[in-house]
């Protein structure tokens, strides 16, 4: 009997594919090197291409030897996981979309099917289907693999790329030799009041800061949460060796922390940036001399 045949007529679909599988493993690596997929994520050679799919085909035979070709969680797919999000990452780097990737992906199943068939010629057509369709939810199981790692990277960057987008629009400025200010725009949130300590408190021990301003002139609203990260900074602040001034706090926000109950009597504050300089500079003993009205259109 010949080998196919034999190998073919015993064991499960799923032991019958990775038999294939394995028997396969060069005809099929070199198939999915002519792939999309394959070909313009490994540019360098097709032999890094071919190597790429040998590694595939090996997670997807030992997947199918433990019988778990439904399970995305099965441990074979545990060894591809960083390539395929690497070449999902580098396909959505070049334009495209998530659906794209996906059909990518599909394309990988007709010639390795193109290929079961041939190695299974002679054999019952029951036996045919049964493995034709064992490799296809493999195949499904292993895009379903390859999306869920690829989305879960993009997430990653989209959080990433958040924080850092966080940290450059919480700014602090040097006004004045111990005296630094953190100009707040926008709306403020639990993870976005984190940095803003976090930065503000790096910047009092980097410039050894007597004073911290807390400008709030460009949020818009202020709830009790927002209030309570407020208060929070201001105490980190103090403990720090630093003074912390809230100034910008408009009447409308004026009113929405009266109705709240929220007590901020501990907390200096100012209505404007300028008032708040002015108070840490007389506080450092500086003497401010307002320039007299006839001088003012002097050069």
């Amino acid at each position: 009997m010949p080998e196919h045949e034999a190998a073919g007529s015993l064991g499960t679909p799923a032991h019958a594919v990775r038999d294939f599988l394995r028997r396969r493993r060069e005809q099929i690596a070199q198939r999915w090197a002519d792939e999309p997929l394959f070909r313009t994520v490994f540019t360098v050679s097709r032999e890094e291409a071919v190597e790429a799919g040998k590694v595939v085909v090996d997670a997807l035979a030992q997947v199918a030897d433990a019988q778990r070709v439904e399970d995305p969680d099965a441990a074979g797919f545990t060894r591809v996981r960083e390539q395929l999000a690497r070449m999902g990452a580098a396909r959505s780097r070049a334009g495209l979309s998530t659906t794209q990737v996906s059909s990518e992906l599909a394309a990988l199943l007709p010639p390795v099917e193109n290929l079961l068939v041939a190695d299974l010629e002679g054999e019952p057509s029951e036996r045919l289907r049964e493995c034709t369709t064992t490799l296809s939810v493999l195949l499904g199981t292993l895009r379903l693999v390859a999306m869920q790692t690829a989305l879960s990277e993009g997430q990653a960057l989209i959080d990433r790329q958040r924080l850092q987008l966080m940290e450059v629009a919480t700014p602090v400025i040097k006004l004045w030799d111990g005296i630094v200010a953190v100009p707040l725009i926008g709306t403020l949130d639990s993870a976005r009041s984190q940095v803003v300590m976090e930065t503000l408190l790096n910047a009092v021990v980097d410039q050894h800061a007597r004073f911290a301003i807390l400008d709030i002139t460009g949020v818009p609203t202020v709830d009790s949460l927002v209030a309570q990260h407020l208060m929070k900074t201001v105490a980190a602040a103090r403990l720090m060796g630093a003074e912390c001034v809230v100034s910008g706090i408009r009447p409308a926000i004026a009113q929405t922390i009266v109705h709240l109950g929220l007590d901020l009597g501990t907390v200096k504050t100012r209505a404007s940036l300028a008032d708040a300089l002015g108070y840490c500079l007389h506080e450092l003993g500086a003497n401010i001399v307002n320039r007299a009205p006839d001088g003012a259109g002097r050069r």
